[in-house]
C-alpha cells in the first residue's frame, strides 16, 4: 500500500481518528467491558499489524501440518476475505495443501463457525487465520507476523498500511519476522531483541507446478532457460519478484494486480501481450493467484505456479512454545 505524500497528509486526520477508535476498542476488550467468546478447544491466532501479505497463510499451513503430525485434531477458522460460497483464494490454497486433514470454518463470525464445528466433532486446536484484530474470539496464543522487508514505523489506515500501532505487539505471545532473506542484517537485528519471544522465517521453494499438468513438481532447471514473465495479485508483490530472483528465475518483467484479484479475459490478454513484447517463454505466478484463474485460459505461454513452504529458524523451540500453550490449556481444562 503506497500512497503519495500529499495524499498521506490529506488522510492523516482520518488516521488519527482511526487510531483512537482502535485504542478504545482494544481497551474495552482488555477491561472486560466487551466480552470475548471462548470455544472449547485451544485457539491459536495467526495475524499481523498491517494490511497485505506477511506470510500468514504459509504459517497456518505449516502449523496445521506440524500439529497433525502430533496427532492433534485441527480446524481452521477464517473469514474467507473476498471469497464466495464459503471459500476464497487463500482457503483454496490451504485446502489443496492440507487435503482432508483439517476442518474449515469460513465466515465473518468465527465463534459461530467454531461452535458449528464443535457441535459436529471433537477438535483439539483451532487455528484462527488473520485473527490478531478479531478480538471477539478468545485465544490462548497470539502469533504476530512482521514483514522484515518493509519499514515497521508506518502510518495507520487509511494514510498507511497499519491496522494497529507497533505498541499492539505487547499483546502477542510470539512474534515472527518473515522474509528475513530479503533483508540484510535482519538476523543480527533479531538477535539484539533476544529478550522478546521472537522467531524468524523465510520462504522456501518446494518447486513449480505447471498449470494443466498432473506430474510432480519441477525444479528450476527443468523450466528451461526462459526468459519468464511474472504476474500476481498479492499483498506484497515486490517480495514475490525478489523471491523469484533468489530462486534463479529472474523475471524479464512483471505485472501486479490488487490483492485477491480475480483474473478476466482482458487481464489475460494484457499479460500475454506484455510477456510477448519481452520475448518471455513462460509465465510464473503464486499458488494463491492460481486459484483466481478459474474461467480464463492462457493460450500462448505455459504458466508455472510457485509452491512454497515456510522455514522457521529454531523451529524446535517454536514448536516447544506452541506445545507449552497446549499443555497449559489442557491442565486448565
Amino acid at each position: 500500500m503506497t500512497l503519495s505524500r500529499p495524499l498521506r497528509i490529506l488522510l492523516w486526520p482520518a488516521s488519527k481518528l482511526y487510531g483512537v477508535g482502535v485504542s478504545i476498542r482494544t481497551r474495552l476488550y482488555a477491561s472486560g467491558l466487551l466480552k470475548q467468546k471462548r470455544l472449547k478447544a485451544t485457539v491459536i491466532s495467526v495475524g499481523n499489524l498491517s494490511v497485505g501479505g506477511t506470510g500468514k497463510t504459509p504459517l497456518v499451513i505449516w502449523l496445521a501440518e506440524k500439529l497433525l503430525e502430533q496427532g492433534q485434531r485441527v480446524a481452521i477458522l477464517t473469514r474467507g476475505y473476498r471469497g464466495t460460497a464459503g471459500s476464497s483464494d487463500e482457503v483454496e490454497v490451504m485446502r489443496l495443501r492440507l487435503q482432508n486433514g483439517v476442518v474449515f470454518g469460513v465466515g465473518k463470525n468465527r465463534f459461530a463457525e467454531g461452535q458449528r464445528i464443535e457441535s459436529r466433532q471433537a477438535i483439539d486446536i483451532f487455528l484462527l487465520d488473520d485473527g490478531f484484530q478479531h478480538l471477539q474470539l478468545a485465544r490462548d496464543l497470539d502469533i504476530v507476523l512482521v514483514d522484515a522487508s518493509l519499514p515497521m514505523a508506518q502510518p495507520l489506515l487509511p494514510a498507511g498500511p497499519m491496522r494497529e500501532p507497533l505498541s499492539a505487539l505487547t499483546r502477542a505471545g510470539i512474534i515472527i519476522f518473515t522474509r528475513i532473506q530479503n533483508t540484510p542484517g535482519a538476523t543480527e537485528a533479531l538477535q539484539r531483541l533476544s529478550n522478546l519471544p521472537i522467531f524468524a522465517a523465510s520462504t522456501h521453494l518446494l518447486g513449480f507446478r505447471r498449470i494443466g499438468s498432473e506430474g510432480p513438481l519441477q525444479i528450476v532447471t527443468e523450466l528451461g532457460s526462459g526468459p519468464f514473465f511474472a504476474f500476481c495479485g498479492i499483498g506484497n508483490p515486490e517480495a514475490f519478484v525478489r523471491d523469484l530472483q533468489r530462486w534463479g528465475v529472474a523475471p524479464a518483467g512483471h505485472m501486479f494486480f490488487a490483492d485477491h484479484h480475480r483474473y478476466t479475459l482482458e487481464d489475460v490478454q494484457a499479460i500475454e501481450q506484455a510477456a510477448s513484447r519481452l520475448g518471455a517463454k513462460g509465465l510464473v505466478t503464486t499458488e494463491k493467484d492460481s486459484c483466481n484463474l478459474s474461467g480464463v485460459t492462457f493460450e500462448s505461454l505455459p504458466i508455472y505456479v510457485c509452491i512454497i513452504d515456510l522455514e522457521i529458524t529454531a523451529n524446535s523451540e517454536f514448536l516447544g512454545a506452541i506445545n507449552g500453550v497446549l499443555q497449559t490449556r489442557g491442565a486448565q481444562a
